[in-house]
């Protein structure tokens, strides 16, 4: 029997569990690691997060546990499931743990801050992971739909065909269809850089603005992560793909987003702090903001709607102010 750990038992890490068990059924077994005892026995007893995914009820191959070594002891596949910005902290922990062979998965969507890293390089420099096992999962995969079993698709992104090849048939069910990839820059470069895009288009639905406004900026937000991903060595299809165009969409546009409602309550007049109650989960774009406008630097690019969205959060600065300077900038040809 294959063993699967997922590290994480929010929302995403509990709903891709159940997609593991759907997709390898009576040859599974999928062990949840979460640090709240009350969650691990909620699951265990009654098969469903509550706290997460109230109503979902996992499969019975499903279980959980507050020990990380005893979720990845033997684990054939191992699955990242935690914030962006803890995953440092988490991994200095569960380094000696780490099985020594099998695939590494990242759930996660962000860049470090400080570092400017992505998440697979994290978990290449601090787990000691070779490239070659690391693989990363992004695409339009609200977790609330995925957990009810409606029909999405995602992009498996490794440096290795074999490594993202073994993944995908891990995680293929009638109702989640993987595509594989080897740019894992721009996979993850898109996953990362939507969740800012959701900030900014929720901060304008809370303004009041309409349709034409939310296009216009989840249009230009993909023109920054196109700019900011020709620097850093993407590919331009895999942004026009699932793990770009699909996830920003779906981000920017579904109430189901946390970064999308986020962006509401602050337009609606809401601070940070109380944007963050309102929310009630982490919004991966609120922290990853700082980390694009600093990679961006760094490599000479524009991207004046995370820098917006950072000024809004960081500086107080009004969001009404924020829309006035995005469209008195000086005129340019679209694709500048």
């Amino acid at each position: 029997m294959r063993r699967v750990a997922v590290l994480g038992s929010g929302s995403w890490g509990t709903a891709f569990a159940g997609v593991l068990a759907d997709a390898g059924g009576d040859q599974v077994q999928v062990v949840v690691h979460g640090r709240r005892p009350a969650l691990a026995q909620a699951i265990n007893r009654d098969h469903v997060n509550a706290e997460y995914l109230p109503g979902r009820v996992l499969p019975g191959s499903v279980r959980a546990t507050t020990d990380a070594e005893d979720a990845l002891t033997g684990a054939d596949l191992v699955v990242l499931a935690v914030p962006s910005q803890t995953l440092r902290d988490n991994l200095t922990g569960w380094a000696p743990l780490l099985p020594a062979h099998g695939p590494v998965v990242s759930l996660m969507k962000g860049i470090e801050n400080g570092t400017g890293l992505r998440m697979s390089e994290v978990v290449t420099q601090v787990g000691g992971v070779d490239p070659e096992r690391v693989a990363v999962l992004s695409g339009p995969n609200l977790a609330r739909e995925i957990a009810d079993r409606q029909p999405a698709a995602s992009v498996i992104a490794s440096a290795s065909h074999d490594t993202a090849d073994v993944v995908a048939a891990a995680v293929a069910t009638p109702y989640f269809r993987p595509y594989t990839e080897t740019d894992v820059v721009g996979t993850e470069l898109g996953g990362a850089m939507k969740n800012v895009v959701a900030l900014a288009v929720g901060l304008a639905e809370g303004l009041g603005y309409g349709d034409n406004t939310k296009a216009s900026i989840i249009t230009r937000g993909l023109a920054e992560t196109a700019r900011l991903g020709a620097a850093l060595g993407a590919d331009p299809a895999t942004l026009m793909g699932l793990a770009g165009v699909g996830d920003l969409i779906a981000t920017c546009m579904s109430p189901l987003s946390r970064n999308h409602r986020f962006g509401v309550s602050l337009g609606r007049g809401m601070t940070p702090e109380e944007a963050l109650v309102a929310t009630g989960q982490t919004a991966e774009g609120v922290r990853t903001c700082r980390s694009v406008v600093e990679l961006a630097g760094r490599h000479g690019v524009d991207v004046p709607i995370s820098a917006g969205i950072t000024a809004v959060l960081e500086e107080g600065v009004d969001p009404r102010e924020l829309a006035d300077a995005l469209m008195s900038r000086a005129r340019k040809h679209e694709r500048q």
